[in-house]
């Protein structure tokens, strides 16, 4: 214990002397009533609307979860819903099966039924919508793994209910109805349900005519209820399931047994509450605290626990597993989610974040290589992005005190996926020619124009993202140092740590910029950091342009102020990629960098690479300008309305940057113990810490013309620089900040 706490206290020290050697309107109220309860807050229909490529989407779910749903449509602007969703696999994704309730002629019936609608309400635990041609109300809760629809018919016709498999077998045994749907990577999904009225009729389509049958396969599986037009309330209980349609049943059976829509409502709506209250705000208005609270329902979008009564189906190896009493989780996009949401989670949630990371072993083991994941989804790993940054989570939550897990394979697992896997973007294959010339030169070549790709392990339809793989696998690597030296691994530690600095390969000196080379060793030209690069700028960075991929080293930002010529240089430089323009019309820029949105000059707050961009002038002796640029963003690209969100929420990446940053600090590299302080929006911030402490946050006369640190204290001690560590604020504790309108330059530059 005293060898990991002097191993805790030089890491401190040695991040103490990074920092230091650089410094040369609305009403305000608590959400502590009942009416005014966190879920109450939560609005997700906020960023509905994309800038431009994927929104984000109005999820009915538990904390976690593995069922969830949303209406399924063309996007928030469409008119019609398609059927009922049943369960969402991804929340990017359409449903697996479709309930289409309808009243009518059976000479109108098919598949999946289109309805015009009104009146649609949606909380984070239930949902309510009437489709008004139809005259159907329809009202839904549900549980983790089961639900409840509630449908009230109001026309004197036949009714009818389409229970749709898009690809896969349905069965009525005539009591339940049951089956399953393939979605990928021989993966299925099992549905088991039971209406409360029997049908007096089932039929399935053959040839687009029903006919009488209790079982149905293929594309478009589906079986038809029938009911005579005196019926007027039916409800339906199902449980999912990803191991057997049984299962499924019993998940039902577990869950809902003798509830009802108003219970499961109500259950629904404590357990928002709870996990919501985990955070406590006072002060804001109205619409900040809306951003906030939806920001955090998202960051539970994902993962996902999948274990049921036990078990649980792993896509990873096609097989079923006991959980031995630990629940597995999956679908964690960690190229979007390392970087805040599992330092969220490690805060007020480290137990699930402990199980998280055990899940990510499991599913390495359970693989053809023992590499850490990438991109786990519910259908095994789809190896996405670029890099392999499991392994800073991993480092991250050691440092912090989580310990529920093996490191020594973490390690391992870790290590296999950065140097025995290729580093080729969006592949799974093993490390060839491109990784070999990496090992050997310290950077990933890149391509001159028109010259073919030739190396068979980079994906068919991706490129070689050389700049963005360099300079993220420098940071894995330093990760992997830092996992090394925790073990004990001096010599390895000490190898990772000399590569860990392989981004210095790309460093071009006369442009300050990391600049693509050719296999020669020969930066490539001429060029243009805005869009060399082509879509996406793939063949160079990654989704985003060379003004983003600039700031891409967050294990040293001292040597990346040192490389740029100090702490002056380095501002000035920081300050040019939010006034430099676009340099092409927007359709223009946007067409080939739709990714590249929420643009301030060419930072851009859409895309999670630019997260932590506004919080390194507090590296460079000047956090005052921090505090403004994170008011100012948040402000202006967070907002409590349809357009809400400035890019893609890939389920809380994006979300867990709002909610740390309106706190009022942010964790700028994960793996190191250490939160950099920014600007908090709220008066009060009561964070209830997973450890039974509370750590709390006070911004005296904060408001929106006071967003400047006049002065601080941390658990009582004058604080003079603008971060504090993890260790500080286990033992629960207070940081109190006087802010002013005007900056106090001083403040901060110890």
């Amino acid at each position: 214990m005293k060898e990991r706490k002097k191993k805790i206290n030089s890491i401190v020290y040695l991040v103490l002397l990074a920092l230091g050697v650089f410094s040369i309107s609305c009403d305000s109220h608590s959400i502590d009533d009942k009416e005014n309860s966190p879920v109450d807050f939560v609005n997700p229909y906020m960023g509905n609307i994309s800038h431009l490529l994927v929104p984000t989407f109005p999820t009915i779910h538990l904390p976690n979860s593995m069922l969830r749903v949303y209406p399924e449509r063309r996007d928030y602007t469409g008119v019609e819903l398609n059927g009922l969703p049943l369960v969402v696999t991804s929340h990017r994704g359409s449903s697996a099966f479709n309930l289409s309730p309808f009243q009518g002629g059976e000479d109108d019936l098919k598949p999946v039924i289109q309805y015009s609608y009104d009146q649609e309400k949606i909380t984070p635990y239930s949902y309510s919508v009437f489709l008004d041609e139809q005259q159907i109300q329809v009202d839904y809760a549900l549980s983790h793994q089961s639900a409840v629809y509630e449908l009230e018919f109001e026309q004197d016709k036949p009714i009818h209910l389409i229970l749709n498999s898009k690809k896969g077998k349905v069965i009525w045994d005539g009591h339940a109805f049951s089956g399953y749907q393939l979605i990928e990577n021989n993966t299925k999904v099992y549905l088991y349900l039971v209406p409360d009225v029997l049908p007096q009729q089932v039929s399935t389509f053959k040839d687009e005519t029903l006919i009488t049958a209790n079982t149905a396969e293929g594309r478009n599986a589906c079986l038809v209820f029938e009911y005579p037009p005196d019926v007027k309330k039916i409800n339906l209980k199902y449980g999912i399931s990803f191991i057997d349609e049984i299962q499924a049943r019993d998940n039902m059976e577990r869950e809902i047994s003798g509830k009802n829509l108003a219970i499961l409502q109500s259950e629904g709506r404590d357990i928002w509450n709870k996990a919501l209250s985990k955070i406590k705000i006072e002060g804001g208005t109205n619409d900040q605290q809306t951003i906030f609270y939806t920001s955090m329902y998202r960051c539970f979008e994902r993962p996902v626990c999948i274990s049921e009564g036990g078990r649980y189906y792993s896509a990873f190896d096609g097989a079923v597993h006991d959980d031995k009493g630990r629940p597995f989780y999956t679908d964690d996009w960690i190229w979007d989610s390392y970087r805040a949401q599992h330092p969220l989670r490690i805060l007020v949630d480290p137990e699930r974040e402990e199980d998280i990371l055990h899940s990510f072993l499991l599913m390495a083991e359970q693989m053809e290589h023992f590499w850490m994941p990438t991109f786990p989804e519910v259908t095994g790993d789809s190896r996405r992005m670029n890099s392999n940054h499991a392994v800073a989570s991993f480092i991250d939550a050691h440092r912090k005190g989580l310990d529920n897990f093996s490191l020594a394979q973490a390690y391992a697992a870790a290590k296999g996926a950065i140097t025995e896997k290729t580093l080729a973007p969006w592949s799974g294959l093993p490390a060839g020619e491109l990784d070999r010339f990496y090992e050997e030169n310290g950077y990933i070549p890149a391509l001159r124009q028109n010259e073919k790709e030739t190396i068979p392990e980079v994906h068919p339809f991706e490129s070689r993202q050389p700049v963005a793989v360099t300079l993220g696998t420098s940071y894995d690597h330093w990760c992997l140092a830092q996992l090394a030296q925790e073990l004990g691994m001096r010599d390895e530690a000490d190898s990772f740590h000399v590569t860990s600095l392989n981004y210095r390969h790309l460093f071009n000196e006369k442009t300050h910029f990391f600049h693509p080379k050719d296999s020669k060793g020969e930066f490539i030209e001429p060029f243009d950091y805005r869009w060399s690069g082509g879509m996406g700028a793939r063949k160079y960075y990654g989704e985003n342009n060379g003004w983003i991929y600039r700031w891409d080293v967050p294990h040293n930002i001292p040597d990346l102020i040192s490389l740029m010529g100090g702490n002056e240089r380095f501002v000035e430089n920081l300050d040019a990629t939010f006034t430099e323009p676009l340099g092409r019309s927007k359709y223009a820029f946007y067409a080939q960098l739709p990714d590249h949105t929420g643009n301030v000059g060419q930072f851009s707050m859409a895309n999670e690479p630019s997260l932590h961009v506004p919080y390194l002038y507090n590296y460079a002796g000047q956090p005052w300008k921090t505090q403004k640029r994170i008011r100012k963003l948040m402000e202006e690209w967070f907002r409590n309305d349809l357009m809400g969100v400035p890019g893609d929420e890939d389920g809380g990446g994006m979300s867990s940057f709002v909610v740390f940053s309106a706190m009022g600090f942010y964790p700028v590299t994960p793996g190191q113990p250490v939160y950099t302080i920014g600007s908090p929006i709220f008066e009060h911030v009561s964070l209830a810490l997973g450890n039974g402490k509370t750590f709390e946050i006070k911004a005296i006369d904060v408001s929106d013309d006071n967003k400047y640190i006049q002065s601080a204290t941390l658990n009582g001690e004058k604080l003079e620089q603008p971060w504090f560590t993890h260790e500080t604020i286990m033992n629960g504790g207070e940081l109190v900040l006087e802010m002013g309108a005007k900056a106090n330059k001083a403040w901060g530059i110890k």
